[in-house]
């Protein structure tokens, strides 16, 4: 009897120091950070990584992958493969709102800051002169979706005929170039790319369709917010302080946006012009939102207010 009472009670001592080094590793692993492929809304990212700012707040981070998509972003979320992600705002409200993850939005990382872009000899003049062509957006539901639409009206309507192909941003350039689309509205720095490649001019920036429109934001898995809500203010300020260093260094900036794209510096700058940078979440902008892709049947709630509390960390 003595041995089996022994027996279990190293037993659970065995469990007990596996638990707490599980929960310890746990505590010190890296924040598994994700974003997208050159989009220079997540320029304060790579200022943070660059800059040290991390650091700074005692996070250790690591960046776990670098997609081409928001929803993409959403299954690595949904994977367990991920903690945090710099991603739109499109993607997370519409995979929070289906059930497929659990995240919540920590803060805005920034306004407008996409375009719509035509071919550079196009006969297309203005808006209007959208409808009956054929139009790229990054994918269904997006803030780029959303923008459209506002600016052609219902794809499906018989007096619109406006053609829309999903085309992930990376590709739009050569598909515009080739003449497989008339145009397409991407996020920076896909519009001033394009213009520096002289394969396309900008018809009209975001902002001009819906001033302040929301676009990207900090994104955590709420259960990793639960257990790591100390890490998550640091990151917070980590995050702010990266906003606050894009004002103040502009030309820094530049420099660390060219090392994480690539890209020249005329085409940064001209891309960074068209991207307000704010920590603030847009609250109106983001219900505004939603409320359009209820009313298209993308998602379907009963009662806005309660799905605010649900995807904005509290």
């Amino acid at each position: 009897m003595k041995r089996v009472v022994l027996a279990l009670v190293s037993f659970w001592l065995g469990l007990l120091v596996i638990g707490t080094a599980n929960s310890q590793n746990s505590l010190d692993r890296p924040i598994r950070m994700a974003y997208l492929q050159n989009d220079i809304h997540h320029l304060p990212l790579w200022v943070a990584l660059d800059k040290g700012f991390f650091d700074e707040q005692g996070l250790k981070v690591e960046i776990e992958g670098i997609f081409r998509s928001g929803p993409e972003v959403m299954n690595a979320f949904s994977a367990g493969a991920i903690d945090m992600a710099y991603v739109g705002e499109a993607p997370t409200v519409t995979a929070v709102a289906n059930g497929t993850v659990k995240v919540a939005i920590l803060a805005q990382v920034n306004t407008e800051g996409s375009a719509v872009v035509v071919g550079k000899n196009s006969q297309i003049t203005d808006l209007p002169g959208l409808k009956r062509r054929q139009i790229a957006v990054p994918g269904y539901s997006t803030v780029q979706d959303f923008l459209l639409r506002k600016t052609v009206g219902d794809f499906g309507s018989d007096r619109n005929g406006t053609r829309v192909t999903v085309i992930k941003p990376p590709e739009m350039i050569g598909a515009l170039r080739t003449n497989q689309i008339d145009g397409f509205i991407a996020w920076e720095p896909y519009p001033a790319h394009a213009v520096k490649m002289g394969v396309g001019k900008v018809l009209v920036s975001s902002g001009d369709i819906w001033k302040d429109h929301p676009c990207c934001v900090l994104v955590v898995d709420k259960r990793f917010a639960e257990a790591h809500g100390a890490r998550v203010k640091k990151m917070i300020q980590a995050h702010q302080k990266s906003i606050d260093f894009i004002h103040e260094k502009q030309d820094e900036a530049v420099q660390i946006a060219i090392k994480y794209t690539g890209l020249d510096e005329e085409t940064i700058r001209n891309a960074v012009r068209n991207v307000t940078y704010v920590s603030k979440l847009n609250v109106e902008g983001l219900k505004e939102y939603v409320k359009f892709l209820n009313g298209l049947g993308y998602i379907k709630l009963n009662n806005l207010e309660s799905f605010m509390g649900k995807i904005v960390y509290q």
